[in-house]
Formats: C-alpha cells, sequence, structure tokens
C-alpha cells in the first residue's frame, strides 16, 4: 500500500486548523489537528507523522517552546514548518535557531502551505547526489569526531552520539565534501537544498552556528567552520574516509 504523508497542523485558530486540515486532505495527504501542545503531544504518542506544522503564537506553550521540546525528544527528525506573523523576524530566526526546517508568514494562501510541505518532504529524503552514503566510505573523521553517513549522526573520541537534524547533516555533509574552500551563502544554500533553496541568507548563518555548537567549537576562535568575512564559510579541519567497519 503506497504511503500517504501524515501531516500534524498544531494551531489554537480552530478555523485555521480545519481549513488547512480539509486543504491538504483533498490535495492527498492525511492530516491531524490539534490545538495545543497537550494534544499534540498525546497525538504523537500515539500516531507517527511525516511532518508538523507547528503555530509560533499560541497561549500556554507556544511554537518555540513545542519546536524545542521535539528536537530534544525521540521526534527530533520530523521536519517541522512554523507559521509566524507577518512581522516577527525574531521569532522566524529563533525558530530556525532551534531546529525549525522553514516557516510560512501569515496570512498565507494555502497552496503555498502545500508547496512547502513538499518542498521540506523532498529535501528531508532526498540528498543531493553528491551526500548519498555508500558502503566502504560510511565513516568520515576530522578532528575529535567522526560521521556515520549511514546513521547520519556524529561520534565523538568516545563513542558518544550526538543527534543531527537533518539540515545539519546535509550542512555538514558539504563542508566535509569540500574541506579547505570557502562556499559562499548562496553555493550553501544550492548544494544542502538544491532547487527549494528559498529560506533567506541568514538561515545560513543560523545554521552554520547550530552546527558549531554541535561540533563544540568556539564560535570566536572556531577550529572547523571558519568564516572568512564578505565570503562565506571554509571547512578548515583535513577531513579522511574511513572504511564501512572502521
Amino acid at each position: 500500500m503506497e504511503h500517504v504523508d501524515h501531516i500534524l497542523v498544531v494551531d489554537d485558530d480552530r478555523e485555521i486548523r480545519e481549513l488547512v486540515g480539509n486543504y491538504l486532505k483533498k490535495n492527498g495527504l492525511r492530516a491531524t489537528v490539534a490545538a495545543d501542545g497537550r494534544q499534540m503531544r498525546s497525538l504523537l504518542e500515539s500516531t507517527p507523522v511525516d511532518l508538523i506544522v507547528l503555530d509560533i503564537m499560541m497561549p500556554g506553550d507556544d511554537g518555540l517552546i513545542l519546536c524545542r521540546e521535539l528536537r530534544a525528544g525521540k521526534h527530533k527528525n520530523t521536519p517541522i514548518l512554523m507559521l509566524t506573523a507577518r512581522n516577527d523576524e525574531t521569532d522566524r530566526i529563533i525558530g530556525l535557531e532551534m531546529g525549525a526546517d522553514d516557516y510560512l508568514i501569515k496570512p498565507f494562501a494555502a497552496r503555498e502551505l502545500l508547496a512547502r510541505i513538499n518542498a521540506v518532504l523532498r529535501r528531508t529524503r532526498m540528498l543531493p547526489p553528491n551526500l548519498q552514503a555508500s558502503d566502504h566510505s560510511r565513516l568520515v573523521s576530522f578532528g575529535r569526531w567522526r560521521l556515520d553517513t549511514t546513521a547520519r549522526h556524529l561520534l565523538d573520541e568516545d563513542g558518544t552520539m550526538v543527534a543531527l537534524s537533518g539540515a545539519e547533516y546535509r550542512l555538514l555533509r558539504v563542508f566535509l565534501d569540500h574541506p579547505q574552500r570557502v562556499l559562499n551563502r548562496d553555493q550553501l544554500l544550492n548544494l544542502t537544498q538544491g532547487r527549494d533553496a528559498d529560506l533567506f541568507d541568514r538561515s545560513i548563518d543560523l545554521l552554520v552556528s547550530r552546527l558549531r555548537q554541535r561540533l563544540l567549537d568556539d564560535s570566536r576562535s572556531p577550529a572547523y567552520i571558519k568564516t572568512v568575512r564578505s565570503e562565506g564559510y571554509v571547512f578548515s579541519f583535513p577531513v579522511e574516509t574511513l572504511g564501512a567497519h572502521a
């Protein structure tokens, strides 16, 4: 039986929940709606979902709190598309910093929401060809770290696993595939997201900041990802490809 993508819509506005849910169902998706964080948690306990549409402005636990909670738990790899108010750029930036995959500004057209949902799902599932894992190069080593390209997580020198979001993994793979080479923001957007690279440039800066945190890289004097003023970023550490059982 063919898989039908299941979208969870979390918004305290009942009209928006019903409109979005009905629109997604009419366009071949499975949609479930939740009015708040409590309902969201309950549904996630019993039902697997492929993507969460999450409103930022909600009473109680707002979307930013819920996004952080999701990224810290067992749903850390579930794509999140955040809904934000028109002028709240700060919320959009914070949402991306916390691990949201994309955002859409209210008010929005249902058709655009559907397009962004499909784009995020495509990006999540289809790495660019140069990022595909191969049996003979499962581990990539740099400094104190190894990247497992099959499981898509980091291992430190003690073998402790560090989980990566989909966006963090794609960005790290691009850096590891192009070490010692300055990459500007447009190149990084295109290499990590392909034709769906429609996030604003600042999102790459935020993603680099998140990746540095994962690597325990001091942003003031980074050892791995260095900033090249007016140009972009460069992965400056030597990279070694190991065998599958290294």
